[in-house]
């Protein structure tokens, strides 16, 4: 069921195409997102039917976005905040690997 929605989904969705789409996939983005929305790793380790959080935390890895925030609140007052932009050569280098 999962491959047929997935196909039909990649109609719509072109990023989708080529990709593979699996029950763990399903899982660990929606634990993600959970997370993100801010309920407790409990509450995500009892949805997703774990016996403890530990289990869990293989679904939880930080998002950017999530260590931006974290980074964030380490920033020293008054600091103003620069996100990494990397030079042409080095982006033309890291294409070429």
């Amino acid at each position: 069921m999962l491959v047929k929605y997935a196909a039909k989904a990649a109609g719509v969705c072109a990023s989708l195409r080529g990709k593979r789409v699996t029950v763990h996939l399903l899982r660990h983005t929606m634990a993600l997102r959970l997370l993100e929305a801010g309920v407790d790793r409990a509450v995500i380790a009892l949805w997703l039917g774990h016996e403890s959080v530990e289990t869990t935390q293989i679904y939880l890895e930080a998002t950017l976005a999530m260590k931006e925030k974290a980074l964030a609140k380490t920033t020293p007052p008054y600091t103003p905040q620069r996100l990494f932009r990397p030079s042409d050569r080095l982006l033309s280098f890291l294409n070429s690997l």
